[in-house]
């Protein structure tokens, strides 16, 4: 028997399937039908929703965030005062008084024959967990007018308004049996990230520290951040065709071509992969270079350096752009000139599918320095390199930015992003005025582009006659930041990615990016697609065509699943297939907030 055949007999013995003897319109996608008059509940769904609240439950502790737990059920009484004592987290009731959340900057009095109440004002949860929904519907619309997430048992017969306020729903029958299980899951899974969280914090406290000690890590702290400026405050570029041209034509492109494809089952370098229309990442980036210099008559050129198993593809490419102002650099193991005789740069890109966090800059600015290419370049009046890694399909040579860096005589500056989450840490830095320019580094998702003056290639050089290793990733601890926003950082990781670029959220022309304006939603889709999709191959398998996402916030897919043609997705969709069966979404499907576990659901109700 399987794990999972044992989880569902758990859930069955609580009587989780056990519906009302209405069944409302929004929760017929719960629903497995009826028996005797009574509502049955899909056991898989409810698993799923279990596992999704959890999951939320779980990162809210790992930042010690406020839980408040609602019951009115007598019946449950104990089980959630055991839950609360257990995880350490107080019995708060002061739910029962209305107005509790909304009023709650408001101090509260109250006097009785006895005794003088008084209730100051009360701190807002990060989270309301609730048994008993219908009963607490106050709470409910309480929670939803200060954004407060939700997360509740639900049942067949709860109202629409009701229903649609709550962030995490648990389609089940509100039985002892099945509400002890849910608290224990929560318990389970509040004391696991509890632990997780201590241990870290021994961790780092291994050892008592003298004040000296604490006064040398507030200097590191200091050297762990990054000046970063956000890419709204920069000044905007020139309207002026001219005055763009001449600031263009101070502009180098140089492209690194060392990372693989073989982690998405493609035997050559990303950076020839088919992305879409025919057109590979290379095309993309030599087509929007030559728009722009014939847009403003400037001349932007482009150095390429290859690793040695990734030269012979991107000659390939190259072969489709001729006439154009291109130089190709290959990297060598040996100090030999081979290929378009060239002298090598370092051996780092050889087996390491980042080449731009491997690769010394040092050595290949000096190969191009010992070729005579900086002097040519310094000669037609270039000052700034702009360094691209090769899988970003978001590259937009942007006068923006380099306006800022010419103006302010900045020598070099990484482009970066914010992460999706925040340290726990990062509430510990100092908050003082000349710091509100600094961030924590390890807050930052580095986007693998870099701009750099070419003046700043001498001081390059001689780092490497002082035999200093001196890769980007190194650079980047030592740099100014900007802070750009997604649309210049679209990487291709996974085949989820080329979903999303193949579909019709996006359109290239003249090799730069268009995203749809049909969106409203500024953030692209989450897609998260099984090992089945893995490869390219599958990929294409699996999708006769691709489907259309302008209306989708996140995909989930896991199994057996194959997609037809003219598919449209929206809101949430969730499908899995579970181990032996085949799920086939047929042509001209509409799906909208769909959680599908067999090929029946297809037709079903949304969320």
């Amino acid at each position: 028997m399987t794990i999972h055949s044992v989880v569902i007999q758990k859930l069955l013995s609580t009587n989780a399937h056990l519906g009302r003897r209405v069944t409302a319109h929004h929760f017929k996608i719960f629903s497995e039908g009826s028996r005797n008059g009574l509502s049955i509940i899909d056991s898989d769904k409810t698993l799923i929703c279990l596992r999704n609240a959890c999951n939320f439950i779980g990162h809210l502790a790992r930042d010690n965030a406020r839980f408040l737990f609602v019951n009115t059920n007598a019946l449950f009484d104990e089980i959630v005062s055991q839950m609360t004592q257990t995880v350490g987290i107080k019995n708060d009731t002061t739910w029962r008084l209305g107005g509790f959340l909304t009023n709650s900057s408001s101090p509260k009095k109250f006097r009785g024959r006895n005794k003088k109440l008084n209730l100051g004002a009360i701190q807002a949860p990060d989270c309301i967990v609730i048994f008993d929904t219908e009963r607490k519907s106050s709470v409910i619309q309480e929670a939803d007018k200060l954004q407060i997430p939700i997360v509740g048992l639900v049942d067949s017969s709860m109202p629409s308004d009701t229903y649609e306020k709550i962030t995490y729903p648990v389609p089940a029958n509100d039985s002892v049996q099945f509400v002890y299980l849910f608290c224990n899951l929560i318990t389970k899974t509040i004391l696991y990230e509890q632990k997780r969280s201590q241990a870290a914090l021994a961790g780092k406290e291994d050892k008592s520290r003298t004040r000296d000690d604490v006064q040398r890590i507030d200097k590191t702290a200091t050297k762990d951040k990054i000046s970063v400026l956000p890419y709204e405050n920069l000044q905007p570029a020139p309207e002026d065709i001219l005055e763009t041209k001449q600031l263009l034509d101070k502009l180098v492109v140089l492209k690194f071509n060392g990372s693989l494809g073989t982690k998405m089952g493609f035997n050559g370098p990303k950076s020839v992969m088919e992305v879409c229309g025919g057109l590979t990442c290379l095309d993309l980036i030599l087509n929007q270079i030559e728009s722009l210099n014939s847009k403003y008559g400037c001349n932007v050129p482009l150095l390429l350096v290859n690793a040695p198993n990734t030269h012979d593809g991107v000659l390939k490419v190259l072969e489709r752009h001729t006439n154009k102002n291109i130089h190709s650099l290959v990297q060598s193991q040996r100090h030999q000139r081979n290929v378009s005789d060239l002298p090598p740069v370092s051996d780092g890109i050889q087996d390491d599918h980042d080449g731009m966090d491997s690769l010394n800059l040092a050595e290949v600015f000096s190969s191009l320095m010992d070729d005579g290419k900086i002097d040519v370049l310094l000669s037609q009046g270039k000052e700034y390199i702009l360094v691209l890694n090769s899988d970003n399909l978001a590259h937009i040579v942007d006068p923006k930015i380099l306006n800022h860096l010419i103006q302010n005589n900045i020598e070099y500056c990484v482009e970066v992003m914010p992460k999706s989450f925040e340290s726990e840490e990062s509430n510990l830095l100092p908050n003082k005025e000349e710091f509100e320019n600094l961030m924590p580094k390890k807050n930052l998702k580095f986007t693998h582009t870099m701009w750099m003056n070419m003046n700043f290639i001498e001081s390059l050089v001689q780092r490497r006659a002082a035999k200093e290793s001196l890769t980007i990733s190194k650079l980047f601890d030592q740099s100014f930041a900007i802070n750009v926003p997604k649309s210049r950082y679209l990487p291709v990781e996974a085949t989820s990615d080329l979903l999303l670029l193949q579909s019709d959220l996006y359109t290239f022309t003249d090799g730069i990016l268009t995203r749809n304006t049909a969106r409203g939603n500024l953030a692209d889709p989450s897609i998260e697609l099984g090992p089945e999709f893995e490869t390219i191959n599958d990929f294409r398998t699996r999708f006769k065509s691709i489907p259309s996402v302008v209306g989708l916030v996140s995909l989930k897919v896991a199994g057996d699943v194959w997609f037809g043609t003219g598919i449209t997705l929206k809101g949430k969709v969730d499908i899995h297939a579970r181990p032996g069966m085949r799920i086939a979404i047929p042509d001209g499907t509409v799906l909208e907030n769909k959680i599908i576990t067999s090929q029946g659901d297809i037709g079903g109700g949304s969320l």
